[in-house]
């Protein structure tokens, strides 16, 4: 019961921060709000700082290489990732694409969700298949670089510039996936060490399922209240 506590105040923990994770401090919001033409020192800054401070996105890494142990395959899923929530935040900021904040959060809790179950084998005993886990990272990565885009949309940045000051943000953000990505798997490599890395896998995944309900219930319910 002891171990059960503690987890679930980390988990309580990473959830209060993770509800204020997407939002832009008033420093940054000011420098977004006030920049005219290309800043790409600035804009590397805010991308790697938002992927650190992100933990809907660092849970969902922590769901994916939770149960991969060898570092090829860890490097295919984590570009699958790299490559969805790329495309997607180049996309919807240079075309100006506009999809409602909540609900995009809300797919990234599910995405949680999904694989925290999925490492669980529960998605195939539900189904009575396995889904491509490949193709599922790559398409929640889609999700998760829109939910990206969202947060640079809500300021007008300005077209001058603008394709530069992007790929400086997701550049950032990569640099930012890395740094956290290599504190994480430092913290599993020394875990793994212990047999109770296995045993409480269960109540791991459970708890980043848990962690990626409440977000998504949190964003939903900000959806049809309006907060």
């Amino acid at each position: 019961m002891g171990r059960v506590k503690y987890l679930l105040i980390i988990l309580a923990g990473l959830l209060s921060a993770s509800v204020s994770a997407h939002g832009v401090d008033d420093g940054t919001r000011q420098f977004l709000a006030n920049n005219q033409g290309m800043a790409i020192i600035p804009f590397a800054y805010i991308g790697a700082k938002h992927m650190i401070t992100g933990y809907d996105h660092l849970l969902f890494l922590v769901g994916v290489i939770f149960f991969l142990f060898r570092p090829r395959d860890i490097l295919i899923y984590v570009s699958l990732f790299t490559l969805g929530h790329s495309a997607t935040l180049l996309f919807g900021v240079f075309y100006n694409t506009n999809i409602n904040a909540n609900l995009i959060d809300a797919v990234i809790g599910l995405s949680i969700v999904y694989k925290g179950l999925d490492n669980l084998g529960g998605l195939r005993r539900l189904l009575g298949f396995q889904p491509n886990t490949r193709a599922a990272v790559f398409i929640f990565g889609l999700f998760h670089g829109f939910g990206l885009a969202t947060k640079l949309q809500e300021f007008n940045t300005g077209q001058d510039g603008l394709l530069q000051n992007l790929l400086a943000f997701n550049v950032g953000v990569e640099i930012g996936q890395f740094s956290a990505l290599a504190f994480i798997l430092i913290l599993l490599a020394f875990w793994r060490r212990y047999d109770s890395y296995l045993k409480l896998s269960l109540m791991t995944n459970t708890l980043l399922m848990s962690g990626g309900l409440i977000l998504a219930i949190y964003q939903m319910t900000g959806y049809f209240y309006g907060y």
